[in-house]
């Protein structure tokens, strides 16, 4: 009798202590996913290194590339974990991909545009900032490029552990211009080159606010305010995908045809036009299948942004691929140059293995840590719908490729956040526009509509605030790092 009583006890202990060690399980199977990521961003940076030495030999003094390429390694690794946000962002943030969708498109994008497209904005990182011929000596030019790689490599990642998206070309120019100031004085930097750079940052995130602004009220005027919002929408959004994918065709045989053939700029224009016309052709009826049986109301409208959101953000993947993988190889191809040619040179050549190097990394390493950021530039700092998020993706895309077209490297985080913020700005004001015209007739509810209008803010200041502080202050600290780490290496060289 006693034993049938304490079975029941038994069984309930048992499942106990069954439900404590599945909770542990849990709980190590959470600990350990950061791990598992770090281990594997730690195979990437000493696999780059051992692709250096299998380049370079053992002999002839190989430990500089080697170290190089693992510095080069390290900071793709965190271009790709923070930049990926302002790439997929939106698309996540409008439910128009999925995490492991967004990440997937944005792997083979990143590597298409870095190794197609990516070589003329890291010849302007590397050889540019720092004018070579005011520092002759190469074995100081190399600490100095290995010092700034570093230094961004470790701001970035300090920015991406604490959630905060900021530029990874301003920490990289810093970091390339703190390391030139203190090898060689402050006329090392070529501060001409420094002003556009810097100019480009200012102009970039008005350019892509207003851009992604601008193309909402078009939207808005032409689609979402016509009696026939499903017609409207059968017009204008083949023609908003033909021109997207126009412009990625002409971008794509000016930067990665034109390597293999010479190709004249009526042509460059012949195929842009070619593409997006037949792309708005054949989207034409995608779009008539996908609004069969929609009611006339906004709501129906936003679902068929989904296709041109997934198109432009998988194009903003490949601009962004060609442009920033600059912050990770273009020091490092200045130091592997001056190391084997023993000068500092004023051209920079990229070699393919370096190429590879960013554009593996950054896929990479938006694989791993890139989810964190995707989720705050996507639900956190306004709220984005596939609309909304299309006219933000759009505009990044024209100006990243505009940007890498011009050899310019702007900062595609300035570029996508700015027109995350134009797009909630201007529904902002559109949101206030409205109320007035609605409460003219009743003049006594004015002052309770501004105070109403003040109230519901539709992009949040704190995170406004934040982005810009954090702007603000990348490129001194990440100077300030890049120096002391300069200092540091020739103090124990010698």
């Amino acid at each position: 009798m006693d034993n049938r009583d304490d079975a029941p006890r038994h069984l309930e202990r048992l499942d106990r202590d069954l439900a404590r060690y599945s909770n542990l399980e849990t709980a190590t199977s959470y600990v350990s996913r950061p791990m598992v990521g770090q281990g594997l961003a730690l195979c990437f940076i000493l696999l780059a290194g051992l692709l250096a030495l299998s380049l370079f030999g053992l002999g002839n003094g190989p430990a500089i590339p080697v170290i190089a390429a693992c510095l080069g390694g390290y900071m793709a690794l965190n271009i790709g974990a923070n930049d990926v946000a302002n790439n997929m962002g939106p698309a996540v943030g409008a439910k128009a991909l999925s995490m492991k969708s967004a990440i997937g498109i944005a792997v083979i994008c990143e590597c298409a545009g870095a190794l197609l497209a990516g070589g003329d904005v890291a010849s302007t990182i590397a050889g540019d900032i720092i004018a070579p011929h005011s520092i002759d000596a190469a074995p100081v030019f190399v600490l100095a490029m290995m010092a700034a790689l570093l230094a961004a490599a470790l701001w970035v990642n300090l920015a991406t552990w604490i959630g905060a998206p900021v530029s990874t070309t301003q920490s990289i120019v810093g970091g390339v211009m703190g390391a030139g100031i203190a090898a060689a004085g402050f006329a090392a930097v070529n501060w001409p080159i420094v002003g556009t750079i810097a100019f480009s940052w200012i102009l970039s995130p008005v350019l892509g606010g207003m851009i992604a602004a601008l193309t909402l009220r078009f939207i808005k005027a032409r689609i979402m305010s016509a009696e026939d919002k499903i017609a409207a929408a059968r017009q204008w959004v083949p023609v908003l995908v033909g021109i997207m994918a126009g412009a990625f065709a002409a971008y794509l045989a000016l930067k990665g045809l034109n390597k293999i053939v010479t190709i004249a700029p009526w042509q460059t224009a012949a195929i842009g036009i070619a593409i997006g016309g037949a792309t708005w052709l054949a989207m034409i009826p995608v779009v008539r299948l996908q609004s069969d049986g929609l009611d006339n109301r906004n709501k129906s409208i936003k679902t068929l942004f989904g296709i041109p959101l997934v198109v432009s953000a998988a194009l903003l993947s490949f601009a962004h691929g060609a442009n920033d993988v600059a912050n990770a190889v273009g020091p490092l191809a200045a130091i592997v140059q001056a190391s084997q040619s023993g000068g500092v040179g004023i051209t920079i050549t990229v070699p393919a293995w370096v190429m590879m190097i960013g554009a593996f990394g950054i896929s990479l390493g938006l694989f791993l840590f890139g989810p964190k950021l995707i989720r705050m530039v996507g639900a956190q700092i306004t709220r984005l719908n596939p609309m909304r998020a299309y006219c933000v993706a759009l505009s990044a895309a024209a100006t990243v490729i505009l940007a890498s077209w011009l050899g310019l490297p702007v900062s595609s985080t300035y570029i996508a956040i700015g027109g995350v913020f134009g797009v909630g700005f201007f529904r902002e004001w559109d949101a206030g526009r409205r109320m007035r015209k609605a409460q003219l007739a009743r003049q006594d509810h004015v002052g309770h509509a501004i105070e109403e209008r003040k109230r519901r803010k539709l992009v949040r200041r704190s995170h406004f605030m934040t982005i810009v502080a954090a702007w603000v202050i990348t490129v001194p600290a990440s100077a300030t790092i890049s120096a002391l780490v300069f200092l540091l290496i020739d103090t124990l060289a010698h």
